[in-house]
C-alpha cells in the first residue's frame, strides 16, 4: 500500500496552507467612522480582522452563518438599534456566547443596565482609549471562554460596606467581576433588595460606589450583589481596576 507524503498530497497541503491564513475575526458595528478606524487598528495590532457589519440584512446574515471572536457594538446612533443588535446576537446559534463590547456615548445607569440586560459582556464608554480598548479586547479573548457567567470572577477579598433602607453592614468580598461581588457579611439583606455598595480598592484609593441588588443569599453569611447602576466614572476605574487582574488570571490558566 502507497502512502502518500505531504509532497505528493496536493490536497494536504492545501489544507495546510489555508489553515495558516484563517485569521480571528471581529464583527464591528458603529456607525461613527472614526471610532471604526480606531476599532481596525486595535483589531489589528492583536492580528484580529474587523469586518464590518454592512446593511441591516447582510448583518442578519453574518450574525447567523459566520463566527467571531468578539464583536464590537456603537450606540452612537439609536440606543435601541444597539441594544437589538446586541440581543440578535446572543439568540443566534454561531455568536451566542460571543463576547459583546457595548460602545457607547450615553453615559446614563440605565444605559448600562439595558445593555447588560440585552447581553453585554463589557461596556466602555466614548471617547475611548487605544489601551483601554486593547485591554478589552484582549479579555475577551478567554474570559468569558471557560465560564458559564458573563464575567470572569476574581478571587479578591477587601472591605465592602453595604447600606440598604433597613441596615448598614461591613463585610469583605470574596471574589469580584465587572458586574457583581460575593459578599461575606456577619448578617444579609433580603433578596431582591436595593443597596448602595462601596468596594474598597486596595492601595488606599477611594471606594467604587454604586446601586446594585442582592441576587442570592449563601450560608446566612454570604450575599450576592449584582453590580449594575454605576456610573461612568465608577465603571471606568473598576474596568481599570479588575481588567488587568482578569488578563493576568486568564493567561495563567492557558499556560498552566
Amino acid at each position: 500500500m502507497k502512502v502518500e507524503t505531504e509532497r505528493e498530497s496536493p490536497k494536504m497541503d492545501l489544507g495546510r496552507r489555508t489553515a495558516t491564513v484563517i485569521k480571528k475575526r471581529a464583527l464591528v458595528a458603529d456607525d461613527e467612522p472614526a471610532m471604526c478606524v480606531l476599532i481596525q487598528e486595535v483589531l489589528g495590532a492583536v492580528d484580529i480582522e474587523a469586518v464590518p457589519s454592512g446593511e441591516s440584512e447582510e448583518l442578519d446574515r453574518r450574525i447567523q452563518t459566520e463566527k467571531f471572536e468578539v464583536a464590537l457594538v456603537g450606540l452612537s446612533g439609536p440606543e435601541a438599534d444597539g441594544i437589538g443588535l446586541v440581543r440578535k446576537i446572543r439568540n443566534s446559534g454561531l455568536n451566542r456566547m460571543t463576547p459583546i463590547i457595548l460602545i457607547s456615548s450615553d453615559q446614563r445607569p440605565g444605559a448600562l443596565s439595558r445593555g447588560f440586560e440585552a447581553g453585554a459582556t463589557f461596556f466602555a464608554y466614548k471617547p475611548i482609549d487605544r489601551a483601554h480598548l486593547t485591554r478589552l479586547i484582549r479579555v475577551t479573548q478567554g474570559a468569558i471562554e471557560h465560564e458559564k457567567r458573563r464575567f470572569r470572577r476574581i478571587p479578591l477579598q477587601t472591605k465592602v460596606r453595604i447600606k440598604s433602607d433597613k441596615a448598614e453592614i461591613i463585610g469583605e468580598t470574596i471574589d469580584i467581576s465587572l458586574n457583581g461581588a460575593l459578599i461575606k457579611t456577619p448578617q444579609t439583606i433580603p433578596v431582591g433588595s436595593l443597596v448602595e455598595i462601596s468596594l474598597y480598592l486596595p492601595a488606599g484609593a477611594r471606594p467604587v460606589v454604586g446601586l446594585g441588588t442582592v441576587v442570592r443569599i449563601l450560608n446566612n453569611n454570604q450575599m450576592g450583589i449584582l453590580i449594575d447602576r454605576l456610573s461612568a466614572i465608577e465603571i471606568g476605574r473598576l474596568q481599570e481596576f479588575l481588567l488587568p487582574k482578569i488578563d493576568e488570571l486568564y493567561s495563567g490558566s492557558k499556560n498552566s
